[in-house]
């Protein structure tokens, strides 16, 4: 059976399966276009210490393949302006102190396409499946100080501040948790996760 889509008002977040990665990896555009069914952005090409990231995790466990990277696909004139996914499957160590049944995301928005909405719409398709299909009930983003977009974003979904790290490449971070309970995840007064499947 195929990876599920997920698909909101305006977008479809499609799981990045291993070959795509490897295809991006080798800076294969139109191979790995034909397997996305549209050409990698430039910005996603260019991001391989993350692909070879995540491709050991799905090497090492492909059961994570739902989790992690899908790429962020406009609906009406296809082109990939994103990507979004978890860090892991729910509950890993690390999140312990923090939120112990949670799982952290993260997301990309393009140059080109950021402030029209598009992360708050993947964000709440993301975290609605989570919630919804596999019951998970705590949400962590850090975000840097300097991310004003993004913390704004934050709070709007009901995030609150737990504490701070440093990223060895990113700096300093602050770490957000969301309960899922909290509010609901609306986007424009319309709930964002429509879930089909190819």
């Amino acid at each position: 059976m195929p990876p599920e889509i997920l698909e909101s008002a305006r977008l479809r977040l499609v799981v990045m399966t291993p070959a795509f990665m490897e295809a991006s990896l080798a800076g294969d555009g139109e191979k790995a276009g034909k397997m996305l069914g549209t050409r990698p952005h430039p910005e996603w090409l260019a991001a391989g210490d993350l692909i070879e990231i995540r491709l050991a995790q799905l090497q090492q466990n492909p059961t994570l393949q739902p989790w992690l990277l899908r790429a962020i696909i406009r609906r009406d004139e296809p082109t990939m302006i994103g990507h979004i996914g978890f860090h892991t499957k729910p509950a890993p160590d690390y999140l312990r102190d923090y939120a112990p049944q949670g799982v952290e995301l993260g997301y990309t928005i393009y140059t080109p396409f950021r402030r029209q909405g598009y992360a708050t719409e993947a964000l709440a398709a993301m975290m609605d499946w989570a919630a919804a299909k596999h019951q998970v009930p705590q949400f962590v983003l850090t975000i840097s100080p300097e991310n004003a977009p993004s913390l704004r974003m934050a709070e709007r979904f009901g995030f609150v501040k737990v504490g701070s790290h440093v990223d060895p490449d990113d700096g300093l971070e602050y770490i957000f948790v969301r309960h899922a309970a909290a509010n609901p995840m609306m986007v424009s007064g319309v709930s964002a996760n429509t879930l089909r499947r190819q």
